[in-house]
């Protein structure tokens, strides 16, 4: 499943060739993806032009004329690309082959930008992914939004706000950094690998990261700022591109070879001055890659 740094990486991608651009016609090939196409998808969108795409969480959000929004999730295999008239072939090397099954191509974006022409196609063979339309104005209330917290790379999240979440429970780390409703989408690489750099153990109790008054100690204030700096990075690199997930332009990122703590089982530890190896414990169904030797 792509995190937030592959979701963005999708979007700065796309948002050069979509932002402006007005729909001619869009193409559906299939009534549904993981769940049924929006009623009259093609018709609501048809004429209107691209004012912005952003991001939420894990969600992509086209923003049209008209007050209306599109949001699209990735699921495990969905992708994006781009092609003109003039240059069908996606551009890009490839560190693991994408899907060129046109069978799999079952959203087409037919637009005119100022280049001309352009198709913008979402290609999912597990079909996991989906698309949803409604209003802009209600964005809020819409059911996987209701409830999540802030964006990692927000000015809400802080130490602070992390004390008040914190505070009193008796909850693992790696379990509450995990909970969108603190931290909206923050999953499980960037979770391992945040609390391998703030030294912070994942089976550490959150409370423990909090005063008796309330106030965020000294580690809580280590881990905002690593959460931050390992998000950062992981966009920079173009995303994890783990399996299936690729980039706008038909790329994969290469944050996955900067891991230090995640999927590295076995593996000597590389913080500095570290004796300790890297292991691998399940929890709440979830592998957690941690050295019990530095991260306390």
């Amino acid at each position: 499943m792509p995190e937030l740094p592959e979701v963005e990486t999708v979007r700065r991608g796309l948002a050069p060739t979509m932002e402006g651009a007005t729909v001619q016609r869009l193409e559906l090939r299939r009534p549904d993806l993981r769940f049924p196409l929006p009623r009259d998808f093609a018709a609501r969108v048809e004429g209107h032009r691209i004012l912005a795409l952003s991001r939420r969480a894990k969600y992509l959000l086209i923003d049209f004329e008209g007050d209306l929004t599109s949001i699209a999730h990735l699921g495990m295999s969905g992708s994006f690309r781009i092609e003109a008239d003039a240059a069908a072939e996606t551009p890009g090397i490839f560190h693991h082959e994408r899907s060129k099954d046109e069978k799999h191509d079952h959203v087409l974006f037919h637009l005119k930008g100022a280049e001309g022409p352009v198709r913008v196609i979402y290609n999912d063979p597990r079909r996991f992914g989906f698309m949803d339309l409604m209003p802009r104005s209600e964005l809020d209330t819409y059911p996987a939004f209701r409830d999540l917290g802030p964006e990692p790379v927000g000015n809400i999240l802080s130490a602070d706000y992390l004390a008040t979440r914190f505070a009193g429970r008796s909850q693992p780390l790696k379990s509450a950094l995990l909970d969108q409703k603190v931290i909206a989408g923050l999953g499980n690489i960037y979770v391992c690998e945040a609390m391998w750099r703030a030294h912070l153990s994942p089976t550490r109790k959150v409370s423990s990261l909090v005063t008796k008054t309330g106030k965020p100690k000294a580690e809580l204030g280590l881990l905002t700022e690593a959460i931050r700096e390992v998000i950062a990075d992981a966009i920079e690199a173009g995303g994890s591109s783990l399996r299936d997930h690729i980039q706008a332009d038909g790329t994969l990122g290469y944050f996955q070879h900067f891991f230090r703590a995640y999927d590295r089982e076995g593996r000597e530890c590389l913080t500095d001055g570290c004796r300790g190896t890297v292991e691998r414990i399940v929890q709440s169904g979830r592998s957690t890659f941690y050295c019990r030797h530095c991260q306390k």
